[in-house]
């Protein structure tokens, strides 16, 4: 009889572990993104207290999320296509705050006398911030890695991490070695409007306001353009692109350019919205941003926003609720770790093309 109901037992077991792994396989990823907002809702309901504080987290989350957007836009827009980290990329984005800083402190204190003034000079300082940073994006690809395109990968990975350590100096040299105040003109932390007890305040509304169009604006030019349909063709297959006629040099530089255009306008939001600036900000916004484009998928731009405004929400509640930005690193990273076994290829990745 036990001989007979072993195989039985073999079975149940066997038929409870494959529904397990299943219910884990679809659900599992869901339950680790929401497990950190839940836990602390439940702990405020059951300590009689209001939802407001965990919806303010998610709020400024999505508003850190938004610059975390940006940049790793950049990333994943350049590895889709060369299959490169571009480690100066963080760099690039704190030249772009550096240029905001300079230009908004020349026409800032101006030209910004009352809501239009403001409404221009941020226009004036996203406008020239954005080309900087986009100019400096094509040098370094010209300068740097259009040489080594065909050198093995291990060498234009080094000169990327050259020329991050290049464009600190710059940043070290141009401002110094301590963090530096930017003038509040558009008073950020001031309440814009509030909804359901949700302090909605300035630095929140220029962060989603710039983030929006431009993101919407990318995905539109990579889908209907002509050079938009010469990117996504390189990144499928360089060589076959090149046969039909599509300048991949080009190609390519444009995407540097796109990305810095991206960083210099996350360099703006990030100058405004946490109102300092120094020289090693580029160092953890690019290992953050890259981080949001492997967890969102590498190559997938509406998975580099998505994992962007995943880790600002994740920053934001660790920094607020357990223990004042003590473990927020780590947790973030162990997000990573979970996605990543739930789904390799990140959470809205693509299969990419194999390097040859």
């Amino acid at each position: 009889m036990e001989a007979a109901a072993l195989p039985v037992r073999r079975a149940l077991r066997s038929s409870v572990g494959t529904a397990i792994r299943k219910f884990l396989n679809r659900y599992g990823l869901i339950i680790a993104l929401l497990a950190l907002p839940v836990y602390f809702g439940i702990h405020d309901l059951v300590n009689q207290h209001s939802l407001t504080h965990i919806f303010e987290n998610l709020k400024d989350g999505v508003s850190n999320g938004a610059i975390w957007a940006l940049v790793a836009i950049g990333y994943t827009l350049v590895y889709g296509i060369v299959e490169l980290i571009n480690f100066a990329h963080g760099e690039v984005f704190m030249i772009g705050s550096f240029v905001s800083f300079s230009v908004w402190s020349t026409i800032g204190l101006t030209l910004t006398t009352g809501a239009l003034g403001v409404v221009f000079g941020l226009i004036v300082t996203l406008f020239v911030a954005m080309i900087a940073s986009g100019s400096m994006n094509v040098l370094i690809e010209r300068v740097a890695y259009k040489p080594l395109r065909n050198a093995p990968k291990l060498a234009p990975l080094i000169t990327a991490v050259g020329f991050s350590f290049i464009l600190q100096n710059v940043g070290l040299e141009w401002y110094g070695g301590s963090q530096k105040g930017v003038d509040d003109l558009i008073r950020a932390q001031t309440d814009f409007f509030t909804i359901g007890g949700v302090h909605i305040t300035h630095a929140d509304v220029l962060a989603v306001a710039v983030t929006t169009p431009l993101v919407l604006l990318l995905a539109w030019f990579i889908t209907k353009s002509r050079l938009g349909k010469a990117m996504r063709a390189t990144a499928q297959d360089p060589e076959a692109a090149r046969l039909m006629g599509i300048n991949v040099d080009t190609t390519i530089s444009a995407t540097f350019l796109i990305g810095g255009l991206m960083a210099g306008a996350a360099g703006l939001i990030y100058a405004l919205y946490q109102t300092t600036i120094w020289f090693f900000q580029g160092f953890q916004a690019g290992l953050i941003a890259f981080t949001a484009a492997v967890m969102g998928g590498i190559g997938n731009i509406w998975g580099a926003v998505l994992g962007g405004v995943i880790i600002g929400c994740i920053q934001q509640i660790a920094d607020d609720r357990m223990g004042g930005g003590t473990w927020t690193a780590a947790i973030v990273f162990a997000y990573l770790v979970l996605i990543m076994v739930f789904r390799p290829q990140g959470l809205l990745g693509e299969e990419t093309r194999e390097a040859g």
